[in-house]
């Protein structure tokens, strides 16, 4: 395995999938054994996982955890080996699901719940100005329709997925009387 982390190709994926996955809010070494196990074509056990990145096998841990937790890596048993073995979610599209849902589950969906409370206690209250409510009640509106985006266009099947990607701002065109023009 260490052969793997050899090739500089391999190395460099590795560190800059750590660097974004930083840039993206996770942790670093958590980005580093994702990029691992996805580059892999077996199954990884954690000490050979915390060998390869030069890991504390405490932090490997935790961080396998937090990537079943995401759904994007799975553990799996090798044949006369009692260790667990963990491998990656090859398929990009619903690599990218998962995380989306997961994160939407994490971040998006209390978002909408305090901001539907807060809104809700604004209600009708003449103590608090005008603007605050309005702005509050606008956010709540704005996220909760992003959730509900989230939610119809992750029930569309991925070759739908695709095409739409591949459309980018040109499905703007099926709009009537919408221009694609900024």
């Amino acid at each position: 395995m260490t052969t793997l982390f050899n090739i500089p190709e391999v190395r460099a994926f590795i560190l800059h999938w750590g660097e974004m996955g930083s840039q993206w809010g996770v942790n670093r070494s958590v980005s580093q054994i994702h990029a691992l196990l996805y580059l892999a074509d077996r199954p990884l056990h954690a000490e050979q996982i915390s060998t390869v990145l030069g890991l504390a096998r405490s932090n490997v841990s935790n961080g396998l955890k937090e990537l079943q937790g995401y759904g994007i890596i799975r553990r799996t048993h090798v044949q006369g080996d009692r260790r667990d073995h963990f491998v990656a979610e090859a398929d990009l599209w619903e690599m990218l699901l998962r995380i989306a849902a997961e994160r939407k589950r994490r971040e998006i969906d209390p978002t909408i719940a305090l901001l539907g409370d807060l809104a809700a206690q604004l209600d009708g209250r003449s103590d608090v100005p005008a603007h605050i409510r309005e702005r509050i009640g606008r956010m709540h509106e704005f996220i909760g329709t992003l959730g509900g985006w989230y939610e119809e266009v992750r029930r569309l099947p991925k070759s739908t997925l695709v095409t739409l990607m591949k459309l980018g701002g040109k499905v703007a065109r099926l709009i009537p009387g919408k221009s694609t023009k900024p």
